[in-house]
């Protein structure tokens, strides 16, 4: 059974239900009421005619006074405890009920009794008769009319229930619909991106805030989070068979040449393992700047706190200075400090060292400022610069100025996009400045720590 026949089925069956319930307690409650008022007056009547019965025992024999207080629509007896008595009197209209038996009651007794299928109160009330004797004055009255009154009631209930019903069908239909009408969107949608490969996403009403327009927009954001990774994959594996297609060709090239004259040739071993060898390192670097590509920004646990740039900056030039050989300088008017995750904040700083150091020969200096609320890091070369031209570009993937720089640092075109990637994941602000045959400037812009804090 689809769920959207079960909800109309459950929704309507359990309203019918409830319908019908709440009806019924009507109907009881009423029926109780009218019934429990009627043998309260026919109590009341009985008491009244048995008052005036004694009163007037001694003056009016006991067939004439049950003739003058029989009911329109009942019957009027007078019993002994010994069952004797004079003939009970019966209303022309109801004389099956004179063929009741007699039962002498020595309290009062008031109940509803049927007769034939009719209905009728019964009271009886002890009453002392004029010669001393306890007599029982017993009115048997007719509740025909409220029990008309009950038939109509039950059909006038039973037809409201049945036009209830038919609204509350249709109600219950558009509740399910309703409420099936996202989902139903959301397997059209995810049938019509398995059989056209393409992402979609579902039209949504912006002014709509209940929990299906918020399992809609959930279900978009989750549309949007694969379509990235998707595209991430596709991007991973045309980057990655693009880039690895070169050292593993030189690789291959290097071992056959050692397959083929390594043995007679020893002169060619050196450089062959000395080429295999850099090309995976190559290799080996290449693909974890990939796979850090790959990944997504919530994946790279980011930490943000309050960071000392001026020593993470001396200590960056530090290792450079051992690792290289080369000077780099610091300069810092006192203590400057950002807001930002240290160690993605140090790797982006290595990046732009590591550019400054392929592509130029002289000092490279890493200034630190801070200006209202941001705090920046500028790597500056004097070295061969970028034309203007190219510099919108920069930060694409595999983007090289020209081969001659690809060539002479053995890069592959990822450092700076992958510097894009961190700077968004920190939040940073990255700018390019640079003058062709004359250096460049890489700038890092990070909250600084009092904007950071706030």
């Amino acid at each position: 059974m689809r769920l959207r026949t079960k909800i109309h089925l459950y929704s309507s069956v359990l309203f019918a239900v409830l319908l019908i319930l709440l009806n019924l307690v009507i109907y009881f409650m009423f029926s109780r009421l009218l019934t429990g008022n009627e043998l309260e007056q026919a109590a009341a009547e009985t008491a009244k005619v048995a008052a005036g019965m004694h009163r007037a025992g001694g003056e009016v024999a006991a067939p004439e006074l049950l003739r003058a207080y029989v009911p329109v629509e009942g019957m009027l007896r007078l019993l002994a405890a010994d069952g004797s008595g004079p003939s009970p009197v019966t209303s022309a209209s109801e004389q099956e009920i004179s063929r009741l038996e007699p039962a002498y009651h020595s309290d009062k007794q008031s109940r509803i009794i049927k007769v034939e299928g009719r209905s009728y109160a019964f009271v009886s009330v002890p009453v002392i008769w004029a010669d001393g004797n306890v007599m029982n004055v017993q009115m048997t009255k007719s509740l025909e009319s409220i029990m008309s009154t009950l038939r109509v009631l039950r059909l006038v209930l039973a037809g409201v229930t049945v036009l209830a019903l038919i609204p509350l069908l249709l109600s219950s239909r558009f509740l399910s619909g309703l409420i099936m009408r996202p989902i139903v969107q959301m397997t059209a949608t995810m049938r019509e991106i398995r059989s056209s490969g393409r992402f979609s996403r579902l039209e949504l009403q912006d002014s709509s805030r209940d929990e299906l327009a918020e399992m809609g927009r959930t279900f978009n954001e989750m549309i949007a989070l694969l379509e990235s990774n998707y595209q991430k994959q596709e991007k991973f594996v045309s980057d990655a068979s693009h880039e690895l297609r070169t050292p593993l060709t030189v690789i291959e090239s290097y071992a056959s040449l050692l397959k083929r004259r390594g043995l007679t040739h020893p002169e060619l071993f050196n450089e062959s393992v000395e080429a295999i060898h850099s090309e995976a390192i190559r290799m080996k670097e290449l693909t974890e700047q990939l796979l850090l590509l790959a990944k997504h920004h919530e994946h790279w646990n980011v930490s943000l706190k309050s960071v000392d740039l001026t020593g993470l900056a001396g200590a960056s030039a530090k290792v450079f200075r051992d690792a290289y050989g080369r000077e780099v300088k610091v300069n810092a008017n006192g203590p400057v400090r950002g807001y930002s995750d240290e160690a993605k904040l140090r790797q982006l700083l290595f990046i732009f060292l590591d550019n400054a150091r392929k592509y130029s020969d002289e000092t490279i200096t890493i200034t630190l400022e801070t200006s209202g609320r941001e705090s920046s890091i500028v790597i500056t070369d004097r070295g061969i610069g970028i034309p203007g031209a190219e510099l919108p570009k920069i930060f694409d993937r595999f983007y090289r100025v020209d081969e001659a720089r690809g060539r002479r640092g053995g890069g592959a075109g990822l450092g700076l996009a992958l510097a894009a990637e961190i700077a968004e994941a920190i939040g940073a602000r990255l700018a390019i400045e640079s003058v062709e045959g004359a250096g460049t400037s890489a700038i890092i812009r990070v909250a600084a720590e009092s904007g950071g804090g706030e």
